[in-house]
């Protein structure tokens, strides 16, 4: 008797009976998982996430009754359960689709505004890929909101230009970080603790087109750093992040003494744009010695072989270890290629980093 798969159950919120039934047929079509049930609004779901204690919810941002987003906050913290979101691609739909990622939605898919049959059949298989991640990824309860939010005045206050503080020293080092399902939030958490005249920071986050402007300003009204897209041809500079476009691949590269952006639509590379590999790369060939990696959750090898080029060349590299990332893919290849220098729990990544950071800077100025 051969032993049955065990299926991944989802269960699919959306007002949309169109989107309910789309979604619907793509799930059932896979032979791991299957649709258990479909709700048109939050207050129908809860019911049905009670009697059917599903592995992933699908869930759509904008409903009547109760929106997407104040479900998530309540679902979180009652009955922690992988959600990956199905949010309109504009401007606001961005924005709420990164305050879903911060109550801890796994993932998202951006649906499109017109042609929803076709769309949607086109995402078909970015939906069921994103399930899968999500059934496997670890979702935490999450506490009562209040405890995170800081003024923008707060924020601006700490924030400061250059300052004739800011030596040679800091202009050299580059810290290069890689991340994707699960990174938005990890990103978060190293660059708030990070001071406003550390060395330059490149980011690269699997994300796509539409989505890493809002999610710079967001990280921009959080951080001491000036958080920005990059932009191609810019000088990178102390005291600031630069975030990888959607859509985009973002390199290092050399101008003089400069560390200059290179963004560019480039191929896809581990199926990726932007891609880790490609920004650690780069890192590896122009900052060698002095830069500093980190890799931070996210699913599949993307980055790895990059990262062990830059320990090779010098680099001192940080892997977020297993317990603390919501998909352990990334770092584990990481760590299997001989990348990593330390492995460590998400909440001591930021305090070893300054720390090694100022170790150097103290031998730099002996």
């Amino acid at each position: 008797m051969v032993n049955e798969v065990k299926k991944i159950r989802v269960i699919v919120v959306d007002d949309s009976a169109l989107v309910r039934s789309l979604l619907t047929e793509i799930i059932n079509r896979q032979p791991d998982m299957e649709c258990v049930g479909t709700a048109n609004d939050p207050l129908v779901a809860r019911e049905l996430i009670r009697e059917l204690n599903p592995d992933v919810i699908t869930l759509d941002i904008e409903m009547p009754r109760m929106d997407g987003i104040d479900f998530l906050e309540r679902l979180m913290r009652l009955r922690p359960t992988p959600v990956v979101m199905i949010s309109t691609l504009t401007e606001h739909g961005a924005e709420v689709t990164m305050k879903a990622l911060e109550l801890g939605a796994v993932d998202f898919v951006s649906k499109p505004r017109i042609g929803v049959v076709d769309g949607i059949t086109d995402l078909s298989t970015q939906i069921v890929e994103k399930v899968r991640i999500a059934a496997k990824a670890h979702v935490k309860r999450r506490p009562l909101s209040g405890s995170v939010a800081r003024s923008s005045l707060e924020v601006v206050s700490e924030k400061c230009s250059p300052s004739p503080a800011l030596t040679r020293f800091a202009s050299e080092r580059l810290v290069v970080i890689g991340a994707s399902t699960g990174g938005t939030e990890a990103i978060k958490e190293v660059l708030m603790a990070l001071p406003a005249d550390f060395p330059a920071v490149v980011i690269t986050q699997h994300m796509p087109p539409g989505f890493t402007a809002s999610f710079a300003a967001r990280l921009n009204g959080l951080c001491k750093l000036d958080v920005r897209e990059a932009i191609n041809g810019e000088r990178i500079l102390p005291g600031h992040a630069y975030i990888a476009p959607g859509g985009q691949q973002f390199r290092v590269d050399r101008s003089g003494a400069n560390y200059v952006a290179v963004v560019e639509e480039g191929e896809l590379v581990n199926r990726h744009r932007p891609s880790v590999e490609v920004l650690f790369r780069s890192a590896a060939r122009v900052a060698g010695r002095n830069a500093f990696g980190i890799m931070l959750t996210g699913m599949g090898n993307d980055g790895a072989k990059a990262m062990r080029e830059m320990k090779d060349a010098g680099a001192y590299n940080f892997v977020q270890d297993e317990a603390s990332c919501i998909v352990f893919g990334m770092p584990r290849e990481a760590i299997l290629h001989g990348a990593a220098d330390e492995v460590l729990p998400l909440s001591k990544i930021a305090e070893a980093l300054v720390g090694k950071v100022r170790l150097a800077s103290d031998r730099f100025r002996i």
